[in-house]
């Protein structure tokens, strides 16, 4: 996206609303350990700065309703499959893609994954910079690799074939990656939340082949996440013009999520697909203009894992 376009969507985006912040216990316990701040208003204050900065970098409706505070990862299902394949596997490198601030990672991390085999990319180094901010950190004390680069440019993450025996090359130094393309067939774990609604069709299918490709064949290797979805796959028309920029966002439904990896990414029966779909509510997006009452929104939490 050009220079021009991010200052499009800046002009169009809503303002912050310091009343859409909101904390569970189990977050605010997870940053007052991480940042140090005990002091709950104090805490308050410094997520708002980091936001304010995030913000004016690209503002993303999750950063405006502090999604960033959430712990995804460790409320997917899959989870503790996570973390188990983490103890137990020799050498478990996990990788997690479109990672914005690093909150997710820093988790599993905090949860016991080994930090020595965790990596991290995004499209913008910028949120991975703020993470640090956020976190109170540096990169001597949180020392995870991040790569940057765009997930459809093949210098960085080329969509090869899945693999379905161990790669000819030793696993890469991951200090040493420039691009993700030296992980092929070596990655254990692929963390992907709120990144496949952001693309079409065509692009979520690309990005699943290239994900895919990345997976090592190893049985238990699995790719997780979370991201919206609809009961029946299609596009969601809710908000229109011009309460809505840009082209309609694309769903998959359970069903067409599971036989996109089930047979199109992996050949048909060599993976299991789970899938959880829940309604979900919004509450910075409830009361925008365009969008009725009555609307519901879905998220979908996932694993596919080789079998």
């Amino acid at each position: 996206m050009s220079s021009r376009d991010i200052e499009r969507v800046r002009q169009h985006a809503d303002p912050l609303d310091e009343s859409l912040y909101k904390i569970d216990d189990e977050a605010l316990e997870f940053m007052k350990a991480q940042t140090g701040i005990q002091d709950p208003e104090e805490l308050k204050k410094h997520f708002l700065a980091v936001q304010a900065e995030a913000y004016h970098v690209y503002p993303y409706p999750c950063i405006r309703g502090f999604h960033f505070l959430q712990m995804k990862l460790s409320r997917l299902p899959a989870y503790e499959q996570l973390l188990t394949l983490g103890k137990e596997r020799q050498g478990p490198i996990f990788l997690d893609i479109g990672c914005c601030f690093g909150n997710d990672l820093r988790r599993a991390v905090h949860d016991g994954y080994p930090v020595e085999y965790s990596v991290a990319s995004d499209l913008n180094p910028d949120f991975w910079n703020l993470g640090h901010k956020l976190f109170k950190s540096t990169p001597e004390t949180f020392p995870v690799p991040f790569i940057p680069g765009d997930v459809f440019d093949p210098a960085h993450l080329a969509p090869p074939s899945p693999f379905y025996s161990p790669p000819d090359s030793p696993p890469p130094e991951l200090s040493k990656l420039t691009s993700l393309n030296p992980l092929r067939g070596h990655v254990s774990a692929i963390h992907a939340s709120a990144l496949f609604h952001l693309f079409s069709e065509q692009k979520q299918l690309e990005l699943a082949q290239a994900l895919g490709g990345l997976l090592s064949p190893t049985a238990g290797s699995m790719i997780l996440g979370s991201h919206v979805a609809r009961p029946e796959k299609g596009l969601r028309l809710e908000v229109n013009p011009p309460y809505r920029l840009g082209d309609p966002m694309f769903c998959h439904s359970p069903e067409s999520w599971t036989e996109l990896w089930d047979g199109q990414i992996f050949e048909k029966g060599t993976v299991r697909v789970d899938t959880v779909l829940r309604e979900s509510r919004r509450w910075d997006v409830a009361q925008l203009p365009g969008l009725g009452p009555e609307t519901k929104q879905y998220v979908l939490a996932w694993s596919v894992t080789r079998l």
